[in-house]
């Protein structure tokens, strides 16, 4: 994996040596901390040679200034100053990150005219350089020739920055730093997991992950395919039954809050791969569908960072983990299956496997837990892509407090969710001849379809599902995030959970 900088905090001080970043206003004014890593003026000198006005996270950069012995100077515009929100530092470390080239000694002097600011700001600036530093590179074994290294050799990893953050108050930047780089390591988290190759990451390897969390005071309980059985999971089994690979729910419970509170309950879809089964897709493009698990991933994301920051609050994360996969045993069109619920389903199409999964992962939670809401995410329609595009995810409830609450959190975070209707004239297109329910309805209105089979088996909880397709895996690039997987969800839920659930 890349080699993650390390970030530390310290007063205002002059460096000495490496790369110095400075911020400067819209108009390209300076701090006067910002001033004195510049005694020679280099930058002043620059910023009409570079047409450089402070435009939010526009960069220019000096080599070697004269008047101080920092190999560079590195100016990155904030903008307007009273524009500055929590997203806007996140970007900004983002710009810083993006201009570190190989510079192993950074310091980043967090200073603006007309402006002090505070811990928060700057633990904002720091979670976003590590956000835009990540990238998945795991399995590159081979050394770049620019070093004179033969081709086969296995890559070095590159030495990480130590980045020094220079603040009015380096003490409330470490604290809120140690809250915020905690559901940071839970975003990353949820990227290492949807990048990761299919072949390396089945139900069996991801419910390990998850079991990893118990290092951080998370309960964590494995239910195998016996058990499954037994508890009558037979949707969710029916999508597993044609991979060797088997089956998995994972349990994750982090008990933060009084233990006589209800817990509040975050669900995910986990299919490692989805061939599209019997139903199958086309080639081109499948090799997307490793991402596939882009909403266990989320949860798995988001139960680390809670207990990582422990979070005052009583949390169940469960996730099902199936591979869909084709061979003689796989689940046919025209199957009918028999959900935990008791419901019956006629399966028409089983590349429509991702609500067959969260069915029974939604009463299970629901049934043990008696939570007092569920949230579910999942990559689970290409139409919700339709009609929202890749900048927001698909928003679908049935409780107005709850929907509310998460359009909130999405806008804080920049995460952005987007409410979609619901309603009998939707619902009654997946009734059945056959069986209780089929897992499709018509051409149109795919997406909220999906939905409405999910509440079916959510019963009177409020509830929401996040369909999460364009924004989780293969979504735009942008200041805080260069991966493929996205890590989408985290950051919306923590908000959530921070803003209204802890007591």
């Amino acid at each position: 994996m890349n080699s993650r900088p390390s970030i530390a905090f310290a007063k205002f001080a002059a460096p000495k040596k490496g790369s110095v970043f400075l911020l400067a206003a819209d108009g390209g004014g300076l701090g006067d901390a910002a001033k004195a890593c510049d005694p020679a003026g280099a930058l002043a000198r620059a910023f009409p040679v570079a047409d450089f006005s402070g435009k939010f996270a526009s960069p220019v950069e000096v080599l070697a200034p004269g008047g101080t012995s920092v190999d560079r100077l590195v100016a990155i515009g904030a903008g307007k100053v009273a524009s500055l929100d929590d997203q806007a530092w996140l970007k900004l470390g983002g710009a810083v990150a993006a201009s570190l080239r190989k510079a192993t000694e950074v310091a980043v002097i967090v200073d603006l005219p007309g402006l002090q600011p505070d811990g928060r700001q700057a633990a904002n600036l720091a979670a976003g350089i590590l956000l835009r530093s990540y990238s998945f590179d795991k399995y590159k074994t081979r050394k770049e020739r620019e070093n004179g290294q033969p081709e086969g050799k296995k890559a070095e990893a590159a030495k990480p920055a130590k980045i020094t953050i220079h603040c009015a108050d380096p003490a409330a930047a470490k604290k809120a730093f140690a809250s915020e780089g905690a559901v940071i390591d839970g975003v990353l988290l949820a990227r290492d997991l949807v990048n990761e190759p299919a072949n390396a990451l089945g139900p069996v390897e991801f419910a390990a992950r998850a079991r990893e969390l118990e290092a951080l005071g998370v309960e964590v309980d494995v239910l195998t395919e016996k058990e499954m059985k037994k508890l009558g999971m037979g949707s969710l089994l029916g999508v597993a039954q044609g991979s060797p690979r088997g089956a998995r729910v994972a349990v994750m419970q982090w008990k933060g809050g009084k233990a006589k509170d209800a817990p509040i309950a975050f669900i995910g879809k986990g299919v490692t791969f989805d061939t599209g089964g019997n139903s199958m897709k086309p080639a081109s493009g499948m090799e997307d569908m490793k991402g596939d698990m882009g909403g266990a991933a989320a949860v798995t994301g988001l139960i680390h960072a809670l207990a990582a920051r422990k979070a005052k609050a009583n949390v169940v994360g469960v996730i099902g983990l199936v591979e869909n996969a084709v061979d003689g045993h796989a689940q046919r069109p025209g199957d009918i299956v028999t959900s935990m619920s008791g419901q019956t389903i006629e399966v028409l199409n089983t590349d429509a496997e991702g609500r067959l999964v969260l069915a029974d992962a939604l009463w299970y939670t629901n049934d043990r837990f008696r939570p007092k809401f569920m949230v579910n995410l999942a990559t689970l329609t290409g139409a919700i892509m339709v009609a929202l595009g890749q900048h927001y995810a698909g928003l679908f409830s049935n409780d107005d407090e709850l929907a509310g609450r998460l359009t909130g959190a999405g806008q804080a975070t920049q995460e952005r969710v987007w409410r979609m209707p619901l309603g009998a004239e939707y619902d009654k297109l997946i009734d059945s001849k056959n069986a209780d329910m089929k897992n499709i309805g018509g051409r149109y209105g795919g997406a909220i379809i999906a939905a409405q089979f999910l509440q079916r088996f959510v019963k009177d909880t409020p509830w929401a599902h996040l369909d999460i397709a364009g924004t989780a895996m293969g979504a735009p690039a942008s200041e805080i995030n260069q991966s493929w997987g996205s890590g989408f969800g985290v950051r919306l839920l923590d908000r959530l959970v921070r803003d209204h659930y802890e007591g």
